[in-house]
């Protein structure tokens, strides 16, 4: 099984811009939060989230084209790597998320993006973000414009659960690694 120390790793061998390398822990730490909901293992999501823009940086207009050949080659398992694959469900693939881990991973990278950027703007940053105020946020479509509000529902939709639900336990996911993830605030 995919370790986050592996996932770690072998994110660190491509993935080198700070933003990147922080937005692959936005998602690390909200998939374990999604893990613990689901009762999975938690480390384990943490890793596929770690790893799920591996080549990104390097291949931003090919993205994922060049993730199954070195991942497989590096070990990871092929189930990972399929879940790896599955966040790009017609954007860059057709691999349709079928396990609550890639369910939860096309989901997750989005909205992540909202809650980043909720936060930033926040004294106390997520510390004491609560869903209302995330779902305030996530209604204005001028706000962090670049994330995409209908993949997001989509995924919640494939996940049988709210928007608010969703985003309920990445903020508390997110919540317990603040300060690695710079989200202590502005005024602290």
């Amino acid at each position: 099984m995919l370790t986050l120390e592996r996932a770690t790793e072998l994110n660190a061998t491509m993935v080198h811009e700070e933003h990147l390398i922080l937005h692959a822990k936005n998602v690390c730490y909200a998939m374990g939060a999604m893990a613990r909901h689901f009762g999975e293992d938690e480390e384990h999501w943490q890793a596929v989230g770690m790893l799920h823009d591996y080549d990104y940086e390097k291949y931003p207009e090919e993205h994922l084209a060049h993730t199954e050949a070195p991942l497989l080659a590096a070990g990871v398992p092929a189930e990972d790597v399929r879940a790896i694959l599955s966040h790009g469900y017609e954007l860059h693939n057709d691999i349709r998320p079928e396990t609550p881990l890639e369910k939860s991973l096309y989901t997750v990278d989005e909205l992540t993006g909202i809650i980043q950027a909720c936060a930033r703007m926040r004294p106390l940053g997520i510390t004491d973000l609560e869903v209302k105020s995330f779902m305030k946020k996530f209604k204005d479509k001028k706000f962090a414009a670049k994330c995409d509000r209908e993949l997001i529902l989509k995924g919640c939709d494939m996940l049988s659960m709210s928007v608010q639900e969703v985003a309920g336990i990445c903020i508390e996911g997110m919540k317990e690694h603040a300060e690695e993830l710079q989200l202590t605030g502005t005024g602290s």
